[in-house]
């Protein structure tokens, strides 16, 4: 990277950290995300100024603020479209979003599922801990059926999005896991996501400690709880890779003990059958959780089919009138009444 003058300059984590307060609750999982994030962000090779986070309302909102970058706390579930505006127009950022379940799932949902569906060149993480932190605890729509909170004292009767499953579902080109306790294998998937041509989704385990504090112990605790996807590679784990994971005649697919085929992992398959069946490997169906790329393809990307249009239409019309197009077509003046325009 240059300075401008020849000079080559080499960013460090430091440069990465704002000289504002952090302000999390102490012992919160955002600390170990922010300090992956900012430990990985020299490796992109660019400068702070052609780096933006956008964030919508909620606990992993103020991330920006935290982050010595350009940066936007926007409006609550609206990241993802302001992001979008933002990478369509700058095709020179690395734009990333960063959302909580709540801010993505609830009232964001819209705008999440079309920013991927579309293949925005955006990089969205999604801090998931089931659960409304921000507004003191309220159910979010990742909380399991039955959670107790302020807005469900009888438990929750909702049942759960499954983030993976319906960022999967969307057709999103690149899809992934991680939790905030491994730095080491998130920094794996960030710089995966950093690397995806076209939108990137990642929901990362992030413990709220003061309203669902332990949501994620069984993988948090316990690393054989773990189902590592490796491109290439079985997919085993548990204690010495004990046990496995195969495809059955349906489309499915099962965690198993013992020897056997373990599914050979393909997070490049055109299809997104395998990966959507994968995504439905939960804690609560089979006591451990898949981790890591589930899917990594290449597509059309929104950018710059956009940027393609916009140069055939130059090359057709020139850079066009924009005061001449608006006050064409059927147009009147307020206080006179609209202009006949019908065939007598």
């Amino acid at each position: 990277m240059s300075e401008g003058n020849g000079n080559l300059i080499q960013l460090t984590a430091k440069d990465f950290k704002s000289d504002q307060e952090v302000r999390w609750c102490p012992g919160c999982g955002d600390y170990a995300i922010l300090a992956a994030m900012q430990g990985f962000m020299p490796e992109l090779g660019l400068a702070r100024e052609k780096i933006v986070f956008v964030s919508g309302i909620g606990c992993a909102a103020r991330f920006p603020y935290y982050m010595q970058s350009y940066g936007m706390h926007s409006i609550h579930g609206r990241a993802p479209a302001i992001a979008t505006g933002l990478a369509t127009s700058r095709p020179d950022l690395s734009v990333w979003v960063v959302t909580g379940d709540g801010d993505a799932l609830s009232i964001g949902g819209n705008h999440l599922i079309h920013a991927l569906r579309r293949n925005v060149n955006v990089k969205i993480l999604m801090f998931n801990n089931e659960i409304y932190g921000l507004t003191k605890g309220q159910y979010s729509p990742t909380s399991p059926v039955g959670k107790r909170t302020g807005s469900t004292p009888m438990g929750s009767i909702d049942n759960p999005f499954n983030p993976l499953s319906l960022a999967i579902g969307t057709d999103a080109t690149f899809v992934a896991r991680a939790i905030d306790t491994d730095r080491k294998e998130l920094t794996e998937v960030l710089r995966a996501a950093a690397t995806h041509k076209g939108a990137a989704f990642v929901e990362i385990f992030q413990n709220c400690n003061i309203y669902n504090d332990g949501a994620f112990d069984a993988v948090r605790e316990d690393k054989t709880n773990r189902i590592y996807l490796r491109h290439g590679e079985p997919v085993r784990f548990g204690e010495n890779d004990a046990r496995g994971v195969r495809l059955r005649e349906d489309g499915s697919v099962e965690a198993f003990d013992g020897e056997g085929d373990a599914l050979v992992w393909d997070a490049h398959h055109r299809e997104p059958s395998i990966a959507f069946a994968m995504s439905r490997l939960t804690l609560a169906a089979v006591g451990a959780a898949p981790f890591g790329v589930f899917r990594d393809v290449e597509r059309p990307v929104y950018d710059e089919q956009m940027a393609e249009q916009l140069e055939q239409a130059r090359a057709a019309k020139g850079d066009g009138d924009l005061a001449a197009l608006v006050a064409s077509g059927d147009t009147w003046s307020i206080g006179e009444p609209p202009v006949d325009r019908s065939e007598p």
